[in-house]
């Protein structure tokens, strides 16, 4: 049975006791969207719904649920646990070629500085054209690598040679399946336990 109106309230439970909090933020308890081969429709970035956005796309019968959060929502005319896993009903395709952004730069390079090989938070991160463009050089997954802020002023103008600056790994341009295993074996921030084996059960086993 659908929900007949959007849910606008949180009920949270605890031990049997229940707690009412009203309106909830978009942000919270987002849903993590599987492909229709289950697999995550994208993984950097994250392929994640509001629960909203999840509750709406299960009320258009647009996906499945997989699994939900304990905490439930509430419409005028019934109550619909929050999903935590939803499913797409339609497969869709896989894009072989990854998009070149600043946030794929720094996955292929492992959010390392390619000069002084110090992981640092994006934040703290910018990038560096290898050959200058005031030498000459382009924009482009070849020449462009990952470098923290000290780096990119000490290297300056000059080329990698003149500087003693070479880049830990050679640029290039990865694939999508390349940044998903950089991206796999980077240290993971907090994930809902209902996320994990949707995750991780393709990736590669330590040898």
């Amino acid at each position: 049975m659908r929900p007949q109106a959007p849910p606008t309230s949180l009920h949270l439970h605890h031990g049997g006791a229940t707690k009412k909090h009203g309106m909830i933020g978009a942000r919270q308890y987002p849903s993590l969207v599987l492909n229709a081969d289950f697999r995550p429709l994208s993984y950097f970035p994250l392929s994640l719904l509001s629960w909203r956005e999840a509750i709406k796309a299960v009320f258009l019968e647009r996906v499945s649920v997989v699994a939900e959060y304990p905490q439930v929502a509430h419409s005028p005319s019934r109550a619909m646990a929050l999903p935590s896993v939803v499913s797409l009903h339609r497969y869709i395709p896989p894009t072989p070629r990854a998009a070149f952004t600043r946030f794929n730069v720094f996955l292929r390079d492992g959010f390392t500085c390619q000069y002084c090989k110090t992981r640092l938070p994006s934040e703290s991160l910018t990038f560096d054209h290898v050959i200058p463009r005031s030498r000459g050089g382009v924009s482009s997954w070849s020449n462009v690598v990952t470098a923290c802020q000290d780096c990119n002023l000490l290297k300056g103008s000059r080329l990698p040679q003149e500087c003693g600056m070479e880049p830990k790994q050679k640029p290039y341009r990865p694939s999508s399946a390349d940044l998903q295993k950089v991206g796999l074996r980077l240290p993971q921030g907090y994930l809902h336990e209902s996320w994990r084996d949707f995750l991780y059960w393709d990736s590669e086993l330590e040898k």
